[in-house]
């Protein structure tokens, strides 16, 4: 059932651009991260330290868990949490921190795709033309990042692509399916079905002990993660949960309006590589997500206006 959207406040765009800022950090916090650890030591740290920061609260709040919305919490978890967690880490073995930050700007467009195909969401034929501009946007970087060929970037690409993806599900399906629950009891009851076999995982299926046993930086990687896990993971979900509650899924994926300014200056400032070029596409996909993200009726206005004049 397709829930009522809400104007965003003052308090909403406060909220907004935190989340800008810890979000658009977490990118080179993954990369500081795979420093010493392998990627799937990285996105299962990521989902474990999570859940143990999330595990008191989800402990306190399973009596509230309901049989009929227990695959909900299965998809939120899967989708916006362990899936992306690992897909980011296996992205940024190959692709600029930078470069992972500007791609995820495309959550809004896939968070629209979804909700008009599966949620009944309307649209507007400017809306479509965002989300082509957007994609459009995104190719043209990855061949001007490669030299002229998607063939460098494509493989990386693609993986943060998919975890954009998963992100769009989650927000749709919280919006539609479990605004009955408070943003604590969704973040944390989400952890509970991929937090133990992440800690399963990493225990017995990585050799995780021996590094940190073995190698004199691994405390500092763990430390990265630990503040990427607490920060961009646990604590962040819980405010964009409230976001999408008071507002729209729309409203809070646009974080990644702004969330490449950040990822970009840390990858400066960490020396990745950086073309003014990158400005052009980077503008067309912002562009994109703009138009996506607009509501039907203000382009319906704005179409009318530009026609008559």
């Amino acid at each position: 059932m397709m829930q009522e959207e809400k104007k965003p406040e003052i308090l909403d765009w406060i909220v907004l651009l935190a989340l800008m800022l810890i979000w658009g950090s977490s990118f080179i916090l993954i990369k500081k991260g795979l420093h010493t650890f392998d990627n799937l030591q990285v996105g299962a740290l990521r989902v474990s330290i999570s859940f143990l920061a999330l595990l008191p609260f989800a402990i306190m709040r399973l009596h509230k868990l309901r049989l009929k919305n227990f695959h909900f919490f299965l998809i939120a978890g899967l989708m916006g949490n362990a899936l992306p967690a690992f897909l980011f880490a296996k992205a940024q073995t190959q692709l600029d921190s930078l470069m992972a930050g500007i791609l995820n700007s495309l959550v809004p467009l896939f968070t629209l795709i979804l909700g008009v195909w599966f949620f009944g969401r309307k649209t507007h034929w400017l809306n479509v033309a965002g989300v082509i501009t957007g994609l459009l946007g995104a190719a043209g970087l990855l061949w001007v990042a490669g030299g002229g060929s998607l063939e460098l970037n494509i493989v990386p690409a693609s993986f943060v692509i998919i975890a954009t993806i998963c992100y769009a599900v989650q927000m749709n399906f919280i919006k539609n399916y479990l605004t009955g629950y408070e943003p604590l009891t969704i973040a944390s009851l989400a952890f509970v079905f991929i937090g133990l076999p992440s800690i399963y995982f990493l225990s017995f299926h990585t050799d995780f002990y021996y590094v940190m046993t073995h190698d004199p930086e691994s405390w500092v990687s763990l430390g990265y993660i630990a503040m990427l896990s607490v920060l961009g993971t646990a604590l962040a979900i819980i405010a964009n949960f409230w976001l999408i509650k008071r507002t729209s899924a729309l409203f809070a994926s646009s974080v990644t309006y702004l969330m490449p300014i950040v990822s970009i200056a840390w990858g400066i400032i960490d020396g990745e590589s950086f073309l003014p070029v990158f400005l052009i596409w980077i503008a067309i996909i912002l562009f994109g997500v703009y138009l996506a993200n607009r509501p039907p009726d203000k382009l319906k206005r704005f179409y009318r206006y530009v026609i008559r004049n």
